[in-house]
């Protein structure tokens, strides 16, 4: 079974304000300590794993481009010393586009990564200012540039629906990005989440988000913009040429297996039939400690029902355009039908031969559409998402 592989790496050089990962401020970190530990931590799966090949790896974080290419490099090669890699896979790493950055590109592709995904975030100086980034625009357009000189795919993040926004500079910085797309973008919208500084600052009124409307309309526009040039939308933040799309998030949306390595990381994994969830322990100094005692800082896997499966197959497959695929659930109860038909008949859903997906309007509104169909939904399905 091929199964993909996320290296969590949780240190910053700083925290953003909107940020609420499970990432720390650290300077002085021992980068050959925990290349050992994440060998170790791959040995334990590999053991509970051995007939797995490797679709993709994704190292994110936290700032994983402050590792050391040395640390990435050793950590490859132990990937592909306990799993066959599948032809082509994708390895990507996530960086910022900072100088001391930007300098290890090349090493990083020499180390084994072929794919660099970039938090750019905004591509003028006031937005980077507020958002708390350490770059400004000439930076990021540096650090692409030098990502396109090096890597044969690439891709970069973008904010939007960020205070005092208008639809017209929106519109300029989408046709400007697309114009610096190495074939990838990932839009994002703000949102205020709790423990923040981002969230205290709103709740005190120092600054507001647009409305309603607005954010629709921001919406709508990053479809239209990005698909006229070829980066048409295949999930709800994510925008792609032909293929471009982004292998490792693919094997999320489509609810297969991955394996989740690293402090607070969360995985999914078919064991002896049954799809369990797993989850690491999240402070990094425990984490590290539990691998070299014991060579797991796992905790106890969580065996998912096939209610659960379903359930959270339809929440990441209504993220995709394509939307879901019968083939990995069917509908039983007549609550549930009854449900589809009302949200397509509001034009948040439709029904194609193969999939059910949601409309542009139900994307806007994925969190509601969920909500409803899932809402005292105990009796209604059953799921093959298992095996999917």
């Amino acid at each position: 079974m091929n199964t993909a592989l996320y290296i969590h790496w949780p240190f910053c050089a700083v925290k953003c304000p909107y940020c609420d990962f499970n990432v720390h401020v650290a300077q002085d970190i021992d980068q050959a300590r925990w290349a050992v530990a994440y060998r170790r931590g791959l040995d334990h799966y590999a053991q509970l794993l051995p007939d797995r090949a490797i679709s993709s790896v994704y190292f994110g974080g936290g700032t994983p481009s402050l590792m050391a290419a040395e640390t990435v490099a050793a950590i490859i090669a132990h990937i592909k010393a306990l799993w066959p890699l599948a032809p082509q896979a994708e390895i990507t790493l996530e960086a910022n586009p900072t100088s001391t950055e930007i300098e290890k590109f090349k090493a990083f592709r020499a180390a084994g990564i072929n794919r660099l995904s970039l938090g750019i975030q905004a591509l003028n100086d006031q937005a980077l200012k507020f958002l708390g980034r350490k770059h400004d625009a000439a930076a990021a357009h540096r650090a692409i540039e030098t990502a396109r000189s090096v890597f044969d795919r690439f891709s970069f993040d973008l904010i939007a629906a960020r205070p005092g926004q208008n639809l017209k500079d929106w519109e300029d910085e989408l046709k400007q990005a697309a114009q610096l797309s190495g074939g990838h973008l990932s839009v994002y919208h703000l949102t205020i989440e709790r423990n923040t500084p981002f969230y205290f600052q709103h709740a005190q009124g120092l600054f507001n988000l647009p409305d309603d409307d607005l954010s629709a309309d921001l919406y709508e526009r990053t479809q239209d913009i990005l698909g006229a040039a070829g980066l048409p939308t295949y999930e709800i933040s994510n925008h792609a040429a032909h293929g471009h799309q982004s292998a490792h998030n693919l094997a999320y949306w489509h609810y297969r297996d991955y394996i989740g390595l690293g402090p607070g990381a969360h995985g999914r994994l078919t064991l002896n039939g049954v799809k369990h969830a797993t989850r690491e322990h999240q402070a990094p100094p425990v984490w590290l400690d539990r691998v070299e005692n014991s060579g797991s800082a796992a905790h106890a896997f969580e065996p998912l029902s096939e209610q659960m499966q379903f359930e959270e197959s339809l929440m990441v497959g209504l993220r995709l355009s394509e939307g879901i695929s019968f083939s990995s659930f069917s509908v039983e109860g007549e609550t549930f039908e009854k449900k589809i038909r009302t949200l397509i008949a509001e034009g948040l859903l439709e029904r194609t031969q193969t999939h059910l997906r949601a409309t542009l309007a139900g994307r806007m509104k994925l969190n509601a559409v969920i909500g409803f169909l899932l809402a005292d939904s105990q009796e209604q399905t059953s799921t093959g998402a298992q095996t999917v």
